[in-house]
């Protein structure tokens, strides 16, 4: 059984699309970051599927730059490697939310509330050493790098336009929502995933429709949408 590229390329679409839809419910269903919550089943559940979310926005992003890597330049891997460095971050720390945390609720639950409370705008307690300086570089790598991959998107002109633009929004406003009670600064993640899933999207129609190397002939003569 052979796999050809426009496959890999399918699954992409398909791995952003889901990733997005996911980010989106996720925020709605989140517990609050308190020490009751790392018992309950929906904790491990949320985190979970935060963890495959992550997954999948990988896979995504990494084929929406390969699908366009040849005009996306410099600025476009700069923008992928940031973007992508992000969501391994977030896998990482989904995955110990998930699995860790809860063990560590039990023997030190200081420890425990303030690992979980890193991005929930919690002053730390404990000395959480390095880990401390992950919200901010996590908001670097999804800020920077969403701007810089969506412009060079539009730069590109082989994905949707609109899309690219609200992915830039998207994570634009993101600095501003962090002035928000943190319950309301999680919706600000839905423009984000509403731009995954029509990047997805632009993703499946474009290469269902030619092949990159077709595109690239006509990109100059065609404005995305």
């Amino acid at each position: 059984m052979s796999i050809s590229s426009t496959t890999l390329t399918r699954a992409a679409a398909v791995a952003a699309a889901l990733a997005g839809l996911a980010y989106i419910v996720i925020q709605f269903i989140h517990p609050a970051d308190v020490i009751e919550s790392l018992s309950t089943q929906a904790w491990v559940t949320v985190h979970v599927i935060s963890f495959a979310e992550a997954v999948l926005a990988l896979i995504g992003v990494t084929g929406l730059y390969l699908y366009q890597a040849r005009k996306a330049g410099i600025l476009g891997l700069i923008g992928y490697m940031m973007f992508g460095l992000f969501f391994i971050l977030q896998a990482s720390f989904n995955f110990a939310e998930a699995f860790i945390a809860p063990l560590i609720a039990i023997s030190a639950p200081q420890l425990a509330v303030d690992l979980v409370g890193l991005f929930g705008r919690y002053p730390a307690e404990t000395d959480l050493g390095a880990l401390a300086a992950l919200p901010l570089v996590g908001a670097i790598l999804y800020v920077g790098g969403a701007i810089l991959f969506g412009i060079a998107i539009i730069r590109a002109h082989m994905l949707s336009r609109g899309a690219a633009i609200l992915l830039i929004v998207a994570a634009a406003v993101t600095p501003l929502a962090a002035l928000l009670p943190h319950a309301l600064e999680r919706m600000a993640a839905v423009p984000m995933g509403l731009a995954l899933i029509w990047l997805g999207w632009s993703l499946w129609i474009r290469s269902s429709t030619r092949t990159p190397q077709a595109v690239d002939a006509s990109s100059d003569r065609i404005a995305a949408n």
